[in-house]
């Protein structure tokens, strides 16, 4: 298929008023709804066992899933995306399926949609600002979609659209994608779920408000303009909107391409990732809390990393921060006991996991504390103990007693620490983790509490 063929079948309109999107939705639900009972029929006739879980993720239900929230995008695209990071080794595959293209690939705007929006922003003779304006984006996301243009001044922008009805649709986006989670059994009915929703929401707002994602990206060029290896795109404030978010186009491949390069180079990379998100997290008391692998770009003549998407960015809350401090110090010294008493303070754990699954507890431990502890590079391609903590952490799953979500907080830090992670997967690195954190936690001090 030729890439003119390709664009055209990627370019769908994105449903900007709340009933059209509901009504989106309701398809999605009503098409599912059909699939499962025509699976149940089917496994009836044929005396098979019924599951929620089972039915829903038929063939059928999961193309009607990934095509339905791709044409939807914002939030309800983006609940995906920060499930796929977040689960990758304990979704079913069918599910990992549906959020992986959510999370890879994305339609965008027809020109038409796309120029309706740049003239409510910048007015009707918008193209007199620019030699040349790409009507194809170079990236397409949950929230909006990158245009690359070149300015009168022959200043190179990379331009991000906001899709239109995005901001305004997000709480119901959240609330409908919740719903079908549910349905699917893939959220526990068990749990209270409505402070983690009601973060999402926050964020994803945040997400939308370019202004302050501008902001955001000017104070990471800042705090970063004297750490080599880094290159922050530079903010253009003239031409930046409530929709419309313009910096300086900075050019790099995908950081999948450092799988092509040497060990030592592959490796000294990455180990710039891990100090950073380090520092992020005990240092500048803000982290960029989405580690979307599309997010960094890699200069190979360089070896720079271009960071993009600071939409995510949120402080760090000093309790949080702190207490992984505490952690990391009682792992770095082998107490264990200070480990599980650290975990359970910070909110990691609630007392009666431990109480009731000690020997489970401890074995996690164990294996953390091992790994963490080892003065050797880590080789994050060697995934060998993740089945063993699975395996512990199902068992107490099966508990209800034990069910709760951690603090809020500590949650959109984890999923940047275990995002990173992945990322270390994807690209078999090995990095002596003990040394970056020992260097890092002894050149900080603690974040300073929160004022009352």
């Amino acid at each position: 298929m030729t890439d003119e063929r390709k664009d055209k079948s990627r370019q769908r309109a994105v449903p900007s008023g709340r009933i059209a999107r509901f009504g989106t939705f309701g398809r999605l639900v009503g098409g599912v709804a059909g699939g499962m009972m025509a699976e149940g029929a089917r496994r009836i006739a044929s005396g098979d066992s019924l599951s929620a879980r089972d039915l829903i993720l038929t063939p059928g239900n999961v193309q009607r899933m990934t095509d339905r929230l791709s044409h939807l995008r914002g939030a309800a695209m983006k609940m995906g995306q920060m499930i796929s990071l977040d689960s990758g080794d304990f979704l079913p595959p069918e599910l990992a399926k549906i959020l992986a293209t959510l999370r890879d690939q994305a339609n965008f705007m027809p020109a038409r949609q796309l120029d309706g929006v740049l003239k409510s922003e910048w007015g009707p003779d918008w193209r007199k600002q620019f030699r040349w304006f790409n009507p194809r984006p170079i990236a397409a996301a949950s929230i909006g979609q990158v245009h690359k243009a070149l300015t009168r001044d022959g200043e190179e922008l990379a331009i991000k659209v906001q899709y239109p009805g995005i901001a305004d649709s997000i709480d119901s986006d959240v609330d409908n994608v919740m719903t079908l989670l549910k349905v699917s059994g893939f959220a526990p009915p068990e749990l209270e779920i409505d402070a983690l929703l009601a973060e999402a929401k926050k964020q994803l707002h945040e997400e939308a408000d370019y202004h302050r994602e501008g902001a955001q990206m000017e104070m990471y060029r800042e705090r970063l303009s004297e750490t080599p290896g880094f290159i922050v795109p530079k903010l253009h404030k003239e031409l930046t909107r409530d929709r419309i978010l313009a910096m300086s186009f900075e050019e790099g491949s995908e950081i999948e391409e450092l799988e092509n390069e040497t060990d030592e180079r592959r490796d000294e990379v990455f180990a710039r990732l891990i100090r950073l998100v380090a520092r992020e997290l005990f240092e500048f008391g803000v982290m960029q809390t989405d580690p979307n692998f599309a997010n960094f770009r890699y200069r190979k003549g360089s070896g720079d990393i271009v960071l993009l998407d600071f939409g995510a960015c949120r402080n760090v809350d000093p309790d949080v921060g702190n207490a992984y401090r505490r952690l990391l110090d009682a792992g770095l010294k082998g107490d264990k006991d200070g480990v599980r008493e650290e975990t359970i303070a910070a909110g990691f754990m609630l007392p009666i996991v431990a109480e009731k699954h000690r020997e489970r507890v401890d074995k996690m431990i164990d294996i953390v504390v091992n790994e963490m502890r080892e003065d050797a590079p880590f080789d994050f391609g060697d995934r060998s103990f993740v089945p063993l903590l699975r395996e512990e952490g199902w068992a107490i799953a099966q508990d209800k007693d034990t069910w709760a979500f951690p603090p809020v907080e500590t949650l959109f830090v984890q999923r940047k620490v275990s995002g990173t992670a992945l990322l270390g997967a994807r690209l078999k690195a090995k990095v002596n983790i003990r040394r970056i954190t020992e260097e890092v936690l002894e050149n900080t001090d603690p974040l300073p509490a929160k004022a009352a």
